[in-house]
């Protein structure tokens, strides 16, 4: 047989038609006819193929059912987490500038960091003052002389903040030291009961709780306008870093832990903007 022959034989398999009739099983009576042959089967499952995998990328590709598929993440989700990745970052920052800062109160709260002495005079001399010039220019004389008629016949005043902050006692007991800063001694010593309340001497946030070998149990709480009151020799802490409290609340329970405690007493400090003041200045504690 030759190739002509062949090539014929597989062209007549190929365009031979076929009838599809669908009949009723019942009277056998002939629903629907149509003709076809091998070459148009082949062509519509190749399109229909064709179809279906072109419909199934756009389905995947163009709805949320990409999201199931292995590597594959929406947008959504994608900007979610740089989100995420990025107050992550943020609060690191935060609280590493805020854990610094502890650090630095601790320190000075615990005396770690020394006085320095710094000759005013000295630095004067090397500016040489004597040889300045202070009188004012004839520019900045009637700059002067304007702003102050301005501020003469002004009809309106500048709103000053007058709220200052209200300390109330943090326990009642008797005054065994006073504030005595030739001495170190940058606190006031109230002897108590054991076990009675240490209240709060005002609003503010629990910045440190711990215990230390020299001052026991201690607890700091920082206040606004820059105040910070130290309680040491405890009994007890009820609060936790980070908790706010109000003015009068029971923070802690006094005591006498710590190798410093000479008997049941509160060790409180009053700090304004980083240097020790006197609590008696602020507070009345009979």
């Amino acid at each position: 047989m030759d190739k002509k022959s062949v090539k014929n034989k597989l062209k007549e398999k190929l365009t031979y038609k076929y009838r599809f009739v669908v009949l009723n099983e019942d009277t056998f009576e002939e629903r629907f006819s149509f003709k076809l042959n091998r070459l148009n089967a082949f062509i519509f499952g190749g399109l229909f193929s064709v179809l279906l995998i072109a419909l199934t990328t756009l389905l995947i590709a163009f709805t949320p059912l990409k999201e199931y598929i292995q590597g594959y993440s929406s947008t959504e989700l994608k900007k979610e987490a740089s989100n995420l990745l990025y107050k992550v970052d943020s609060i690191n920052q935060a609280l590493s500038v805020n854990n610094l800062y502890i650090e630095n109160i601790q320190q000075v709260l615990k005396g770690e960091i020394k006085r320095v002495d710094f000759n005013k005079d000295s630095v004067l001399k090397q500016l040489k003052i004597e040889n300045i010039d202070f009188a004012p220019s004839a520019i900045d004389s009637v700059f002067r002389n304007a702003v102050e008629e301005e501020d003469r016949f002004s009809v309106f005043e500048q709103a000053t903040d007058n709220t200052d902050i209200v300390f109330s006692s943090p326990i009642k007991g008797e005054i065994t030291q006073n504030y005595n800063s030739e001495e170190n001694h940058f606190a006031i010593d109230i002897a108590v009961d054991k076990d009675t309340p240490v209240k709060a001497v005002a609003d503010g946030t629990i910045i440190f709780e711990g215990f230390t070998a020299d001052t026991g149990y201690v607890i700091i709480i920082e206040h606004i306008q820059g105040f910070i009151s130290v309680y040491k020799h405890n009994s007890s802490i009820f609060k936790s870093q980070g908790e706010l409290v109000k003015s009068g609340e029971v923070i802690a329970s006094a005591g006498s832990t710590g190798s410093m405690s000479t008997g049941p007493h509160l060790h409180f400090e009053l700090w304004d903007d980083g240097y020790p003041v006197n609590p008696s200045n602020y507070i009345n504690f009979k």
